[in-house]
């Protein structure tokens, strides 16, 4: 199994907004998106690019993985994003509008031009109709190794924007997209987090969609306020007795006498080996989050 890192909530914070950095190293979030693109306002890309960079730099953040979102790749800011991430050594870069395959190739090219560090992955927005329709295609990227694919996240406001579908509860317009992304990125690996929630007085609301979004296969949820933070980790992450299940059913695998066999009964039902190996997942999970 590869490592699993936890990816249950992610929470946006404006590149521009210093105090906001700040605050962002004592946050529970598992991983950070700093802004650059549409939490920034045109007059202050450059600040905020400086900003991000030099606080990235500055460490503090613990064990959260941090990632950049630059501007768009038809913006005149994009170039100057993209070698200021790359020097700053982020965890991740995350590319918005990724409705290809080959604007991931084209931006793995010029990271290697850049000499970015190896390590640094990079994360597809996926939120327009194209992307959508591609998904499969541009998941695949990622048996590319230059292009670091490691995450899509969904960009569920601009896919509204895009196909005029509304908000409503249980998201009907959007369960084809979003079961399509899930798919792709399952078929190659990748990690695929939902997108916001924006009604930040309605946590009946929030509580629901997070649910909905672990249900359908979704890592995480992207989010936009930190008080989202605790409900996302709670709901994203094994509870206890789904956490004693697969434990339950890892051990009872492990038994001598089970060595041999595709399906045992167990409690009273049967379970198949392939539950097994989606036991492990579950406790990997499980002792990703309490490291």
């Amino acid at each position: 199994m590869t490592e699993i890192r936890p990816r249950r909530s992610v929470l946006y914070m404006p590149g521009s907004n210093a105090r906001a950095l700040e605050k962002a190293r004592e946050i529970a979030a598992d991983a950070l998106i700093l802004d650059l693109e549409d939490a920034v306002a045109p007059d202050a890309k450059a600040m905020a690019r400086d900003q991000v960079c030099a606080a990235i730099k500055a460490g503090g953040y613990g064990r959260r993985e941090l990632v950049i979102r630059v501007n768009g790749t038809d913006t005149p800011w994009f170039e100057a994003d993209l070698a200021a991430a790359s020097e700053a050594k982020p965890d991740a870069i995350l590319i918005p509008k990724v409705s290809s395959p080959e604007t991931l190739q084209r931006i793995g090219n010029q990271l290697t031009g850049l000499w970015a560090d190896p390590a640094i992955k990079v994360w597809a927005m996926i939120e327009t109709p194209l992307a959508i329709l591609d998904a499969e295609r541009i998941a695949r990227a990622a048996h590319v190794p230059a292009t670091r694919l490691a995450c899509f996240v969904l960009g569920t406001n601009d896919l509204a924007k895009e196909t005029r579908a509304r908000f409503v509860p249980g998201r009907a317009p959007m369960l084809p997209w979003l079961t399509t992304a899930i798919l792709a990125a399952r078929a190659h690996g990748i990690d695929v987090v939902d997108g916001v929630y924006n009604d930040l007085k309605d946590e009946a609301g929030f509580i629901a969609e997070c649910e909905q979004g672990r249900d359908l296969g979704f890592d995480g949820k992207t989010l936009i306020h930190p008080a989202q933070v605790a409900p996302a980790n709670a709901i994203f992450a094994p509870d206890e007795s789904e956490l004693t299940r697969a434990k339950a059913i890892i051990a009872a695998f492990q038994q001598p006498e089970n060595a041999d066999k595709g399906a045992i009964q167990l409690d009273g039902r049967m379970v198949e080996r392939l539950h097994a190996e989606m036991a492990k997942r579950v406790v990997a999970l499980a002792d990703a989050i309490a490291a």
